[in-house]
């Protein structure tokens, strides 16, 4: 039996990537459905690393890193020592898909960052980035033919980014529009339990205009505010359909990380060549070639600022040992702590796994997590000379200051809490 609208119990997950509380505040003013939810709820903090896929997947496993494994944009192959991109078959533990489905609740999934390739699951999905094939980020993959003939646009082009900003806006223009199309097809029917959708624009477009947003006279606010004014109408037509609902639901909103503008980049595995600890044995090809790491490097760095210690136990040409590992960790996060740029203090804390994840962390956690002060943009590439320097950006991540609603008052603290507030909801 097909329960009808009135007797199904409804929760819906409206993703606002990238958006800062207090971002979203002062845009309010001019933005009439943001103002319907900015300003109620205090802002969230971000899991750390406070990156898409570590968050998102935390959203929906309701766990943090140490549970779901995922701890940065790539892994690295400790043979080979080259780099991938973790995806869904990486996440470790079950979702709250799959924990809903088993209840016989129906989920539909738009544009969820870190669920490609989509998984069978009790409902639909479109996944998120990083999506790049139809055909592996739908179920059931019927919806494949439909997609298609919309022309439906997995992820905008941000390729040109700040060269040519008018064309990475009208890229995110036409991901928008997908993503409404997408959301009327899966809502209209109103066979589902659990729904989300996720607007991934705000953090494209953040990266590399950030400024523009919040300086009322940068050149390029007027094209971005008529971006945003788009984006407004897209968050109005999900909360007038939330609205017209009938019987017991619920309407979370949030972003995945907070954002601010950039004062520089800082590359880890620069700092650490300076040090004299990490060392390449060929010419990198390019900024992502691990295979250039040295066999008597004594540590690296992955994306954003998870340092790994180069232990023999843990990679086939690492040659430090496990007694000597300690000793190198405290080393590093001593010299970190110190750095600066500018007369600024870069770091806000270099943590230890153990003191972030604890004892149990799944997976291949880091050895070191740095934590960087709200502005500096950690990275960790192979073929940087300089520790700082500016690469076409101008907006970075931030752990505090995520934006939260939530239509019952209910306050999350944690991303992970955004999950969990979904399971308890259908456990009553």
């Amino acid at each position: 039996m097909i329960l009808t609208s009135s007797k199904r119990k409804r929760f819906v997950v409206l993703g606002l990537d990238g958006l800062p509380a207090s971002l979203a505040i002062k845009l309010a003013k001019q933005l009439p459905n943001l103002s319907r939810i900015a300003g109620k709820n205090k802002p969230l903090t971000a899991e750390i690393p406070e990156l898409s896929p570590v968050n998102w997947t935390s959203f929906y496993t309701a766990q943090g890193p140490e549970a779901h494994g995922i701890y940065g944009f790539t892994k690295l192959d400790r043979t080979t020592y080259t780099l991938s991109i973790n995806n869904f078959d990486n996440v470790c533990g079950p979702t709250i898909f799959d924990t809903l489905g088993e209840k016989g609740l129906v989920s539909k999934v738009i544009n969820l960052p870190n669920t490609y390739p989509a998984r069978p699951l009790r409902g639909m999905m479109i996944s998120g980035f990083v999506a790049d094939s139809l055909e592996k980020a739908v179920y059931p993959p019927f919806l494949k033919g439909p997609l298609t003939e919309s022309n439906f646009l997995l992820e905008a082009d941000t390729s040109k980014g700040l060269m040519e900003p008018e064309y990475l806006i009208s890229q995110c223009e036409k991901t928008l529009k997908c993503r409404l199309q997408a959301f009327d097809m899966f809502w209209n029917d109103l066979a589902w339990d659990f729904f989300t959708i996720v607007f991934t624009e705000t953090d494209r477009l953040f990266h590399f205009l950030y400024p523009a947003f919040e300086e009322t006279n940068h050149p390029l606010h007027p094209i971005c505010m008529n971006f945003m004014h788009k984006w407004d109408k897209a968050i109005g037509h999900v909360l007038d359909k939330f609205d017209s609902l009938k019987g017991e639901k619920k309407i979370i909103s949030f972003a995945d990380h907070g954002f601010t503008s950039l004062e520089t980049e800082v590359d880890i595995n620069a700092f650490l060549i300076q040090k004299g600890l990490l060392s390449l044995r060929h010419a990198p090809q390019d900024q992502w070639d691990s295979t250039a790491i040295s066999d008597t490097s004594k540590a690296f760095a992955l994306d954003p600022g998870r340092i790994y210690i180069h232990t023999a136990s843990d990679f086939d040409r690492g040659q430090v040992t496990k007694s000597e590992a300690a000793s190198i960790s405290k080393e590093i996060a001593t010299d970190l702590m110190k750095l600066k740029f500018n007369g600024q203090q870069v770091m806000q804390s270099v943590q230890t796994s153990q003191e972030l994840y604890g004892k149990e962390a799944t997976g291949n956690a880091p050895d070191l997590i740095c934590t960087a002060m709200p502005g500096f943009d950690l990275k960790a590439k192979f073929d940087r000379k300089e520790i700082f320097g500016f690469f076409g950006r101008t907006g970075t991540h931030t752990s505090k200051d995520a934006f939260f609603y939530s239509s019952d008052g209910e306050q999350a603290n944690l991303t992970r809490d955004t999950g969990k507030m979904v399971l308890e909801w259908f456990e009553e």
